[in-house]
């Protein structure tokens, strides 16, 4: 500690700073010589733990808060601002600093720096910044196809049966991905929701994949595949939605009969588990496998974000709405459940989905 960290601790402090201790946020006293006199523990944390004594410049490179408490220690307003702070983890911070004691009193003043965390909130504020534009981007396109469609068949191909037979095929086409982006938009917007809303219903998983396995089973022949449902017997009963899991196992295994390569066998293997990731529930995963080209391991954490593809290109030939995991995470999250993705390029994918049992 220096000489000026002595003296000023002669001089009674005007808050202690362990009495803030349960705060999540950063708080902490500078003096007159710029040196950090105090801090609670979410401050030593953010400071270092021999912060105490040391000058705020070399505990916190930052200039804007540097700033904020010469400007608050030479006796100007408190200052309200957001600050960045890329250490130890990045982070978005909104500054609060107060002159203690109030600009009236005489005598030695130390300025009081609380930084409230607002990581989380810039976060959604822009994922919802980013939705909205892509949700704009995603129907601007089929808009502009039908919009100049349809001033096609009103003037050059008004009598060109076979230019307007075309034309309505691309324009049906167009608006079936509108719906189908509604439709995902509505269902997200619904399981997020009720996410919070934990399903009580008990349901026989087994018979639920038997009956989504059959009716996709003939899309996968027609790329000659084969769809392997591997489930033990008996397999113990869930807790869940049936109508929300039969949209999960529909999604992936539609996922695995597009991406995986023609004339090979998308596999879905269940198993009972221990416990569920995260909880002390025991478990259910089923795993759906396929043989594909892969996902290659940066883009895998970001496959769940909204509009996130991949392949944009070959996602929308296929009729994608870059919305499908999205909306299988969160109801996966409502389930209390949990989903692990994995792939290498040119091996196996695995999406495997875990449920908490009814036993």
């Amino acid at each position: 500690m220096t000489a000026k960290a002595k003296k000023t601790k002669d001089i009674p402090l005007p808050l202690d700073a362990s009495i803030l201790d349960g705060l999540p946020d950063p708080v902490f006293l500078v003096d007159q010589a710029h040196l950090i006199v105090d801090c609670n523990r979410a401050g030593r944390r953010l400071l270092g733990g021999e912060a105490v004594g040391c000058e705020l410049a070399k505990s916190l490179n930052n200039n804007d808060v540097i700033t904020a408490v010469e400007n608050t220690l030479d006796g100007n307003p408190g200052t309200r601002t957001e600050v960045f702070i890329p250490y130890p983890v990045s982070h978005s911070y909104e500054l609060n600093v107060w002159r203690l004691p109030d600009l009236k009193s005489k005598g030695p003043a130390w300025a009081m720096v609380v930084l409230q965390d607002i990581t989380a909130a810039k976060k959604a504020e822009q994922m919802r910044a980013d939705f909205v534009a892509n949700v704009s981007h995603e129907l601007r396109s089929p808009l502009s196809s039908l919009l100049g469609f349809i001033e096609t068949l009103r003037g050059p191909a008004k009598d060109d049966k076979k230019a307007t037979e075309k034309f309505l095929a691309i324009m049906e086409t167009e608006a079936k991905r509108m719906t189908r982006l509604i439709n995902d938009l509505l269902a997200l917007s619904k399981v997020e929701t009720d996410e919070h809303i934990r399903p009580e219903e008990t349901l026989d998983l087994g018979k639920l994949l038997a009956q989504i396995t059959n009716i996709l089973s003939v899309r996968a022949k027609e790329r000659g595949m084969d769809i392997n449902l591997d489930l033990p017997e008996p397999l113990p009963p869930v807790i869940g939605d049936a109508d929300e899991l039969t949209q999960v196992f529909q999604n992936l295994i539609n996922n695995a009969i597009s991406y995986g390569r023609a004339k090979t066998s998308v596999r879905i293997v269940a198993k009972a588990e221990d416990s569920v990731p995260g909880t002390g529930a025991k478990g259910l995963s089923v795993a759906v496998i396929n043989e594909g080209e892969g996902i290659p391991a940066e883009d895998i954490p970001r496959l769940t974000e909204r509009f996130y593809r991949v392949d944009k290109g070959r996602s929308r030939s296929m009729g994608g709405t870059g919305l499908g995991l999205a909306i299988v995470k969160h109801i996966v999250a409502r389930h209390r459940g949990d989903l692990v993705i994995e792939s290498a390029p040119g091996k196996k994918t695995s999406f495997r989905v875990h449920l908490q049992r009814a036993d």
